[in-house]
């Protein structure tokens, strides 16, 4: 974690990158302009921005990790803290209630991030293409690298909004005030996917410094991106066709990653949620963050900063993102270790009878559990903050223990310089199994399944408490091929999704990629509003709530050139 992040000129970069003007003319206001910027070494420097802006979010405005947008949203996860009121704007999310003044503040402070890492892309890349390839001999693999992080800025904003305005480097700013966001499923898309296959043809197969993408990190990702491609809504975002020749392009480009060699499945599944054991086989692409670099905190993640145990002392603040009753149910199993499809939800799981799946104690804080590796201290109820509106579970996965050399207390706020990782070799696994699932071909899904859940039953290691025991009973099993359908073989990847990136923030683009969000979160309602009133009233609208709507502010700033999503 000392000095890890992508070696350039960052402390330039930040003078250059100090504030902002609106986010669609976004341009740098600090000494010098780009204009300025002739040297490679400088150019080095605005690439080093670029990337530092893919990680520039904060609590308010998350840009990488979607606890609030992909997890409270869903069925993984209540939004937790100090009751309903606290960070209210979460609460009006989890309630699909997002046209009040306050989420209009949140949902257009994601929305200026995101677009203030485009502009970092754009300024870069128009330095870039001014230098000549002697001058520059990175020219290539930097352009490349530019836009895999534009891309991914767009992909994040595609998931989140929908409909976007998609400008590349050469658009002035009078053109972007031109650009409209009313664009057709394959033209957004492609526009997208158009930046990573630049990537895909112009990166090298290795990069020498750990953080740049390379030719196999844009090759998955552009796989991501397809599939969500092939899932084609209407403007009523209704899945209405799943396009095979997506597909196939989604288990090629799979394929390509696969074979090359250069990733694996950690051990266990622990090693990905630990800054020890970051970069390591399975991160096939992440953003960089440092502590002790020489700065006073260091470069940290601090969008989960909220995301710890209330009560405990090593932490203090500030108990959200709790884990949903429903969510533990997932996580049992039945006598031949597999889940409990169609009746985890009957009743409220006894943890102390039931067997579960071992990921369920590296995703959940239970009480008497070890909580994030540390079997000197066990989770306590004692830690929760408000049990009487939001249980007793907690979140773990991308929180790390205090003592942990990641750690950083900021007042009462926590940041971690762990490695937040963007895309994972399970991830390419289970892609890859959807896709030939999708195309009839579940027999080729089963095996990559199993490899995830074979995995997963072998991630005990950090799991026993001090006495050698664990505290919960584990029963995971792989899947036979008797009976493996596709009806059944699709249910098997939907759920092996969740419990894999359970609390990741992955739920809610999973559902709505799969056509399937309106049933499942208005099911997961009706039961859970039961056991926690504060549910009470939410209702998912379909044909709204599949996406945030596009800021009022932007559609005031353009002069009504966004149209905004359907239902606000």
């Amino acid at each position: 974690m000392n000095n890890k992040y992508i070696p350039a000129c960052i402390a330039l970069a930040l003078l250059f990158f100090g504030s902002c003007k609106k986010q669609l003319d976004y341009v740098p206001t600090g000494v010098l302009s780009s204009a300025d910027l002739k040297s490679p070494t400088a150019v080095e420097g605005l690439v080093t921005a670029a990337y530092a802006a893919i990680g520039n979010g904060d609590m308010i405005g998350p840009i990488y990790s979607m606890w609030a947008y992909g997890s409270v949203r869903s069925d993984d996860a209540y939004k937790g803290g100090g009751g309903t009121g606290d960070v209210g704007e979460v609460d009006a999310m989890e309630h699909y209630n997002l046209v009040t003044p306050t989420m209009e503040s949140f949902v257009s402070r994601t929305w200026k991030n995101l677009f203030k890492s485009v502009s970092r892309a754009n300024v870069a890349l128009r330095a870039v293409n001014n230098l000549t390839d002697a001058e520059f001999p990175q020219k290539k693999s930097r352009l490349a690298e530019l836009k895999f992080l534009r891309a991914h800025s767009y992909f994040t904003m595609k998931l989140l909004y929908g409909n976007i305005p998609i400008f590349d480097e050469s658009a002035t700013a009078d053109d972007i005030l031109k650009v409209s966001n009313d664009l057709s499923w394959e033209e957004s898309w492609n526009k997208i996917a158009s930046d990573f296959q630049f990537a895909v043809d112009n990166l090298p197969a290795t990069q020498t410094e750990i953080g740049r993408p390379n030719k196999f990190s844009a090759q998955a990702y552009l796989a991501k991106l397809r599939l969500f491609q092939a899932y084609e809504q209407n403007t009523a975002h209704k899945v209405i066709n799943i396009n095979a020749a997506r597909l196939q392009e989604v288990v090629d480009l799979c394929q390509s990653v696969i074979s090359s060699g250069k990733y694996s499945l950690s051990a266990d599944i622990a090693n990905n949620f630990l800054p020890e054991t970051e970069n390591g086989p399975e991160s096939v692409f992440a953003i960089q963050f440092t502590i002790n670099d020489g700065t006073t905190a260091g470069r940290l993640n601090y969008e989960d900063g909220l995301n710890y145990p209330h009560g405990a002392p090593q932490y203090g603040c500030c108990g959200f993102h709790a884990a949903s009753q429903n969510l533990v149910n997932a996580y049992t199993t039945n006598a031949s270790g597999l889940p409990n499809f169609t009746t985890f939800n009957n009743s409220i799981a006894n943890l102390n009878t039931a067997t579960v799946d071992v990921r369920i104690d590296h995703t959940v804080g239970i009480d008497g559990h070890v909580y994030k590796y540390d079997n000197t201290k066990l989770f306590s109820n004692s830690w929760v903050r408000d049990a009487g509106v939001y249980g007793n579970f907690h979140t773990m996965r991308n929180q790390q223990a205090a003592t942990s050399s990641s750690y950083f207390k900021n007042g009462p706020f926590m940041g971690v310089a762990k490695n937040y990782d963007i895309l994972r070799y399970d991830e390419v696994l289970l892609i890859q199994a959807e896709a030939y699932i999708e195309l009839g071909q579940p027999d080729k899904a089963l095996p990559l399944i199993n490899q995830i859940r074979t995995r997963a039953a072998a991630s005990t290691g950090k799991l026993k408490k001090v006495d050698g025991t664990f505290a919960s009973n584990y029963n995971i099993q792989p899947y036979s091929a008797v009976g493996f359908t596709q009806g059944y073989a699709r249910t098997a990847l939907q759920w092996e999704r969740r419990l894999e990136f359970a609390t990741e923030g992955q739920r809610f683009f999973d559902l709505v990629r799969w056509g399937i969000a309106a049933q499942v979160l208005n099911d997961y309602i009706s039961v859970e509003k039961s056991r926690r009133t504060f549910l009470a009233t939410a209702v998912f609208t379909a044909g709204r709530d599949e996406y945030l709507p596009i800021p009022q502010s932007e559609i005031t700033f353009t002069k009504g050139l966004y149209k905004q999503n359907p239902g606000y």
